[in-house]
């Protein structure tokens, strides 16, 4: 039996064993050179250690935009300000007038360094970051040697958050042993703590997966220590998740069907929980949990939708019952969307904007604890997140389906691979903002295709000139000639057109993010059994830690998988 389908433990246990040698603590820091200074309104100012620390943090960001935000600066100084001595707080007392120019050289000069160096150099650091990872980055679990994800506590900085987060620049504190929870089980060697700290506890829980744990200052959310995705625990998590939402396929016509006659039910409650979830269906929206306010950056999901993030437009562009979304998303993402909606669906929304506020709650009867009870009550295990799972997974192999000519060549089907992986990642909404290095590349890429397609005419030439040599004196020598150009003829066209795919590749993607979608809503049995299928190199699709993480499906799917 393979190591995914190993004896099962009984409900909630998931270990009987694990031993490990605790989190890797970040050096202590080290104090800048004595000839690298600080300046306040001008003037050299030696700071106490806590304050430079502190100061590094901002000076190494000075060239990103996060301290050009206002924001940033005010959480900064505050926080910096708490930590200086009352000494430096009499004096340092604007930030514009602080000048970190020569610290942020230093680090600028020392990354560039560390860049320059020697190859054998390298390699030793090389050598020194995999002996902290043989030693720190692994653990056993039930007999099996597993790669730890991430072994490193965090770094101390500064918080940058994502989107306009309202607590970017604030302080990161340096984690500390006595900050860690450690979790391993009784009759293994409990990991020794760095020499004159002490451990916060020590736990033996073997219903959870963790190794260690802490509560990072910022949000006062816990941090966890877990196994690599590679490992047999997170594999087997993997598939379950999509197993899961292979499930949903069974039932999904049912629930369709249930929510779209709650659409005139005559509870409030179920009709805009209705709505809701075929928002989350057609649309795979986020659920939308609640939220601190003033904690988070003001992001919304499908639940807490506000009136102000919708319009209704009876007619618009040519289609009836369109709702036009724009709103932030996760991590500060904005949707922005124009949908033509069932007439019932639109019918609703206007009833529960009625008499209503901008800032009101668009669906005000319902919250994400009554839509996932009622999802569990439709299907074990079904929640909101299992339909994006679900529809990115069917959507990717029906797109596949629809986009593979079989007669291509590897770099045609990988185009129709990447279209396909794109069609899910606009449906999720993953984006990116375009590379800085986008049209510098692209401009490299469209000079070797200007270069490739002058070869190609140059090589037209020559087959012509050793065609009409052959015609004039038949010499079997002169054939060869002739049949040798038309092959090279053929490489440079193959070349140009496997360009010309990358460069269409390139500038559909440039805004779309591949990445999350491939890693966390695509079942990979399904590229897997498509790779076999068509014979493309599954490395030509997943890199070495995609195929890790994925090893249970490579395993496991033949090229008939249907999700």
């Amino acid at each position: 039996c393979s190591r995914w389908e190993e004896e099962k433990k009984e409900d909630g246990v998931k270990w009987m064993q694990l031993e490990h040698r605790g989190p890797y603590f970040v050096p202590p820091y080290e104090p800048l050179p004595k000839d690298v200074q600080f300046y306040y309104d001008g003037k050299p100012l030696k700071l106490s250690l806590a304050t430079e620390e502190i100061a590094t943090f901002y000076a190494k960001m000075l060239d990103h935009e996060y301290t050009t935000k206002e924001i940033f600066q005010n959480n900064f100084f505050h926080d910096w300000r708490k930590e200086m001595t009352s000494e430096e707080q009499e004096i340092i007392k604007d930030l514009d007038k602080c000048d970190f120019g020569e610290i942020h050289k230093y680090f600028v000069d020392k990354s560039e360094a560390r860049k320059a160096l020697p190859k054998e150099e390298k390699q030793k650091l090389k050598e020194e970051a995999d002996k902290i990872q043989e030693e720190y980055g692994y653990c056993i679990l039930d007999g099996h040697r597993e790669k730890i994800g991430n072994f490193k506590t965090e770094p101390p900085g500064l918080f940058r958050g994502r989107g306009e987060h309202p607590k970017m620049g604030m302080l990161k504190k340096r984690i500390m042993p006595e900050d860690v929870i450690i979790n391993c089980s009784k009759d293994s060697k409990i990991p020794e703590p760095p020499e004159g700290h002490k451990w916060k506890e020590v736990r033996f829980d073997n219903t959870v997966t963790w190794l260690a744990s802490w509560t990072e200052n910022i949000q006062n959310t816990l941090k966890y220590i877990m196994l690599n995705p590679s490992s047999k625990l997170k594999g087997e998590k993997d598939w379950q998740k999509y197993e899961i939402a292979r499930r949903l396929k069974d039932v999904v016509h049912t629930i369709r069907a249930q929510y779209r006659k709650d659409w005139k039910s005559k509870e409030m409650k179920k009709r805009q929980r209705a709505v809701a979830l075929y928002f989350i269906d057609k649309l795979a929206l986020r659920a939308g949990n609640e939220k601190e306010e003033g904690e988070t950056a003001d992001t919304v999901g499908c639940c807490s939708l506000r009136v102000e993030h919708i319009q209704l437009h009876p007619q618009l562009d040519g289609q009836e019952h369109v709702v036009e979304f724009d709103f932030l998303g996760k991590d500060s993402i904005r949707y922005y969307n124009k949908v033509s909606v069932e007439k019932p669906v639109f019918k609703n929304l206007q009833l529960f904007m009625k008499n209503k506020d901008p800032t009101d709650d668009l669906f005000d009867h319902l919250n994400t604890t009554f839509l996932n009870k009622h999802l569990q009550d439709l299907m074990d295990g079904l929640t909101a997140k299992v339909f994006r799972t679900f529809n990115a997974s069917i959507t990717l192999q029906e797109q596949l389906k629809a986009l593979t000519n079989p007669e291509d060549n590897v770099a045609g089907k990988l185009l129709s691979y990447n279209r396909a992986n794109r069609a899910v990642a606009i449906l999720c909404n993953h984006q990116r903002s375009i590379p800085k290095t986008f049209a510098r590349s692209m401009q490299v890429l469209q000079e070797k295709i200007d270069a490739k397609k002058k070869q190609v005419e140059e090589a037209q030439e020559e087959v012509k000139k050793a065609e009409d040599e052959f015609k004039d004196t038949k010499d079997p020598k002169a054939e060869a000639t002739v049949e040798k150009k038309k092959k090279l003829l053929k490489r440079l066209e193959e070349q140009l057109a496997k360009m010309n795919i990358q460069a269409t590749d390139k500038e559909e993607n440039k805004q779309i993010a591949l990445g999350t979608s491939k890693l966390n809503y695509l079942d990979p049995r399904i590229t897997v059994a498509w790779c076999k299928k068509f014979g493309i190199p599954i490395e030509r699709i997943y890199n070495k830690t995609q195929r890790e993480k994925f090893a249970w499906a490579i395993d496991m799917a033949g090229e008939d998988f249907e999700f």
